[in-house]
């Protein structure tokens, strides 16, 4: 097995004759926590988009342990998307049992661990979650999965620091980062800081910068947002 997840060779991605991305290629390193960073429209979501095979390429290859991207590979990669796409009819129980029945390695002594940490109540319906109570139901449900590849789009977008807090907790204590790689898009860099090994900024669809966060830190005595604002002014 070799030592990246993730291939990206040449690939371009467009939207009518919008480019969302342009002729990127980047490897992405087993059990590692990375993130896209950059302003919208920077390309973050296309990129995780065509990583789950949600998305094709216009041009170039991607691959995910060594297989074209696609939704046949589905059970490699576990997919939090920034859209809520959970039935609103549904308890939370419901929710996950139903997650539990999509994919055969959905760990639900995992899942009902989490429900108590992140304190949900098991009864309530998805319709009246709060937004933060959906934020962690979210992050639930990808975190009980046992996929080496984790996607996360925007994890922490519009939910109060409360919420924030209980979900990056979560991801230390419930990542298996001996066989899992988790791959998010975020804008809220200096929180999720602690959590990182490497960072990509991306700007109008190109690749400004991609290197581990200690390096960041020692070589260039930059906090993580001071270095992605250099990698987006240069």
């Amino acid at each position: 097995m070799s030592g990246h997840i993730v291939k990206f060779t040449n690939v371009t991605k467009k939207y009518l004759n919008q480019y969302a991305v342009n002729d990127i290629s980047f490897d992405l390193p087993r059990c590692k926590i990375i993130a896209l960073v950059g302003p919208n429209g920077s390309g973050k979501s296309t990129i995780l988009k065509m990583i789950a095979g949600l998305a094709r390429s216009t041009r170039g290859s991607v691959t995910v342990n060594g297989k074209p991207a696609s939704r046949r590979i589905a059970g490699e990669v576990a997919f939090l998307s920034e859209k809520d796409i959970l039935y609103p009819f549904f308890t939370v129980e419901e929710t996950i049992r139903f997650n539990a029945g999509l994919f055969a390695d959905f760990d639900m002594q995992k899942a009902g661990e989490i429900l108590r940490f992140m304190q949900l109540e098991p009864d309530k319906k998805v319709r009246h979650l709060s937004k933060g109570n959906l934020g962690r139901l979210k992050i639930l449900l990808v975190l009980s999965r046992r996929a080496p590849l984790l996607l996360m789009d925007e994890p922490l977008a519009g939910l109060d620091p409360l919420a924030r807090d209980a979900i990056i907790k979560s991801m230390l204590s419930y990542l298996d980062l001996r066989e899992q790689t988790v791959l998010l898009s975020t804008h809220e860099v200096s929180e999720v800081e602690p959590l990182l090994d490497m960072v990509m900024s991306l700007h109008n669809g190109s690749i400004k910068g991609f290197t581990d966060v200690e390096k960041i830190r020692e070589e260039y005595g930059l906090s993580l947002l001071d270095w992605m604002k250099e990698t987006l002014t240069n």
